[in-house]
Formats: C-alpha cells, structure tokens, sequence
C-alpha cells in the first residue's frame, strides 16, 4: 500500500494544490495615504540625520559652512586675484565674489540631495526589509537634510554679500521660486537615482561624473555673459548655446546672481533670449520630477526583494 499524498494528508484534493493561491504580495508603497505621517517621518529621519552627521565633531555644524567657505576661498583667489574675472565683464563683473559664493551653495545644495539619495535607499536596507513604511520618505529625508544645510549657508552668503556692498532689493521675493525651482529639481533627480540604484549599481560612478560636468558646464564659475560673448563673437555655435541653455542650473543659478546680488548681470529671461524661453527649463523640471516619482513609485513596492 503507497504512501498518502501531501494533498490527502492534508484532506484536500489534489488539483487544489496546482490551483494559483491569489495575487503576490506587494511591499509598501512610495507614498502613506496620510500625508503628514509622510512628512513627519521624512522630517524625523532628516533631523537624526543632520544630528548625526557632527556629533562628536568639535566645530559641529560650522563644518557645514566652512566647506563651501573653502571652495569659494580657493576659486576667488584663483579666478579673481589671478585672472581678474570679476573685471573682465565690466558693471556685470561687480559682486562677482558674492554670485560666486551664491551659486557654490546652490550647487552644493544640488549635489548634497542627489548625491546622498543614490545610495540612501541601499544604505538602509535594514529598515527597508524589516519596517512598513513610505519608501519615498528615505530620498525626501535627503533633499530636506540638504535643505537644513542649504539654510545655514544662505545666511552666510547674505552676510557676505552685504559686506561686500550689495544692498537688499525688491527683487529678493524671488528667491522663494528660486529655491522651489532648485528643490523640484534635485528632488526629482533624487527619486529616480535613489530607485535606479537598487537595481543597477553602475548609477553611482556614473553620477558622480554627471555632476562634476553640470559643475563646470553651469554659471557658477563662468557668468553666463562671458558664454554669450562667445556666441556674439562667433565662436561659439547657436546650438551649443541653446543645449546649454537647456541646462535648468543655468537658468536658477543666473537668477540668483540677477534678483539676489547684482541687477546688472543677466536675468535668465535675456540669457535665454526672451521669457518664453524659460519654459523649455521650467518643462524640463517638471518632467523630471515627474518621472523620478514615476520610477520611484513602480520600484517601491519591489524595492526590498531586489536588494
């Protein structure tokens, strides 16, 4: 007499085994159907974060401001006291000191958020796999840690900009927008990094290329005036300038340096020929936005099985 089956020890008929046992189950979403839990635990987990990052450290959170004080420090000596790139472009040349450290800390804002976000998933793949929770909460702690360090560096940007004479202005409203703009920006770029990298390891070197060319490819060296020059010149090529137009950096970095520090500089709108012109850059926010949250959204539910 054979052995009963696992099926009839069970007191089940056989077929019943082959049949499909309902839809897999899927891991937590990117977004809590209550909005301020999300914001609560994206804020928390930025607040440790930020906590955490100089506890122990002697100067504290003044490291935050030395480091781009010491970028900016070694590019005015170099392109300032030794080339003279504050003279060359004459009434738009003046503050150039104060664009230059403006546009550092906008930059480094940027890279803060997008650099942090491409491992930032990964490196908690502890919480990932063990805890129920929002998974756009982790990139979003990200960006809002880059926003508390952004804060402190404005501050000294402020101060330095009125000690070197820039005198506050209408037009300082605008910063508000410019900073909406730069958040949307590194945070959409963030969502789509931080959810690429789980499955493809590669994003990270190439990112931190990407980033080193965005550096030098957007106005926080070279004004946008001396790029125009170029053109006007000849010698640079009205599709080149266009492609470098499109770079949504060129377009929030030169506003700053336009509302914040100097109305002689260029606004975005004359760089780019006439307002109109902005919408390209202002679309092209959007759709990266929208696109990091569409990726993000589709690899949550995954995100804990494929790392």
């Amino acid at each position: 007499m054979s052995a009963p089956s696992l099926s009839e020890a069970l007191g089940q008929p056989t077929s019943s085994l082959s049949e499909p046992m309902g839809q897999p189950i899927l891991g937590p979403r990117a977004l809590s159907d209550s909005w301020p839990r999300f914001w609560h635990l994206a804020y928390n987990i930025a607040r440790s974060e930020f906590k955490l990052k100089f506890f122990g450290s002697a100067l504290g959170y003044l490291w935050q401001v030395v480091r781009p004080l010491l970028l900016f420090g070694v590019l005015y000596v170099f392109f300032v006291m030794v080339f003279h790139v504050d003279k060359a472009k004459g009434a738009a040349g003046h503050f150039y000191g104060a664009q230059l450290l403006g546009s550092i800390v906008l930059f480094t804002f940027f890279s803060e958020s997008t650099g942090g976000a491409v491992r930032s998933v990964v490196d908690r793949e502890s919480l990932v796999r063990k805890i129920q929770f929002p998974r756009l909460a982790i990139p979003i702690s990200v960006v809002l840690l880059a926003a508390f360090n952004l804060g402190l560096n404005l501050i000294v940007v402020m101060i330095f900009a009125l000690i070197s004479g820039v005198r506050p202005m209408l037009s300082w409203l605008e910063l508000p927008l410019i900073l909406v703009m730069i958040a949307l920006l590194a945070t959409g770029i963030s969502m789509l990094l931080s959810a690429l990298f789980v499955r493809f390891r590669d994003i990270q070197p190439i990112w931190d290329v990407v980033s080193q060319i965005l550096f030098y490819s957007s106005p926080v060296i070279i004004p946008v005036e001396a790029v125009k020059e170029k053109l006007a010149h000849g010698t640079l090529d009205h599709f080149l300038y266009h492609v470098y137009t499109l770079n949504p950096l060129v377009t929030i970095f030169q506003q700053f340096r336009h509302a914040m520090v100097n109305r002689a500089t260029l606004s975005a709108g004359q760089a780019l020929g006439s307002w109109a012109a902005l919408l390209e850059p202002l679309a092209l926010v959007a759709v990266i936005f929208v696109l990091g949250f569409w990726v993000f959204n589709r690899e949550a539910p995954h995100i804990a099985e494929d790392l």
